[in-house]
């Protein structure tokens, strides 16, 4: 892994903390820094490098992205409607449109989608129009929780090759954990109704 576009502070603590770097780069990636595709790409290098260890390598990425979405959720819930259209500009009411409506999987959904779509101000509109912390905090954990796993699958199963073909299809492997976690969240739905119905 070519970690040359790094700060040579956070190289060095890479190198040497395995698990606990990724959590940091990924805490700063979902918060206050921008390292595209970068968590991704660790996640696979480290993989490949120890494959025993990928759940691990997975589930810091995920709890680092996950603590760096909350900690700009709070950022913006305090910075108030006007970081958001500073960051959003035209897409201000669009972006806001889709939170008041969808929410919970608005932002499962956002989650799931590759680069370059804007996340962060998905993460930041959240914040601004109060969508429940609560929910907000359990869709991105579905939604990097499928991505991580599934790079890390990605990885021990393929090598190498697996940087490369998630480079090459980020759009296709975006849109399968997708259908796969709206299909989830359908049956989850459907099944809870029936059970409420039920009682």
């Amino acid at each position: 892994m070519n970690l040359g576009k790094f700060p040579h502070w956070l190289q060095g603590i890479i190198a040497s903390t395995g698990g606990l770097g990724l959590f940091l780069v990924a805490f700063l990636d979902s918060s206050v820094l921008s390292f595209p595709v970068i968590n991704d790409l660790l996640v696979i290098s480290l993989s490949i490098q120890s494959p025993a260890r990928m759940p691990y390598y997975a589930l810091m990425a995920t709890l680092g992205s996950v603590a760096g979405c909350v900690l700009l959720y709070f950022l913006a819930r305090k910075g108030g409607e006007a970081m958001f259209h500073r960051h959003a500009g035209e897409r201000a009411l669009h972006i806001k449109a889709w939170i008041d409506r969808n929410g919970f999987l608005g932002m499962l959904v956002a989650a799931l989608l590759p680069p370059p779509t804007p996340f962060k101000i998905f993460v930041i509109a959240a914040g601004v129009f109060e969508v429940p912390v609560r929910s907000f905090s359990v869709a991105l954990l579905i939604a990097r929780t499928v991505r991580y796993f599934g790079v890390g699958l990605l990885a021990v199963r393929y090598g190498p090759a697996a940087t490369h073909y998630l480079v090459e299809h980020k759009l296709k492997t975006s849109l399968l954990a997708l259908a796969i976690v709206l299909a989830g969240y359908l049956l989850l739905r459907f099944l809870w109704r029936h059970l409420h119905r039920k009682a």
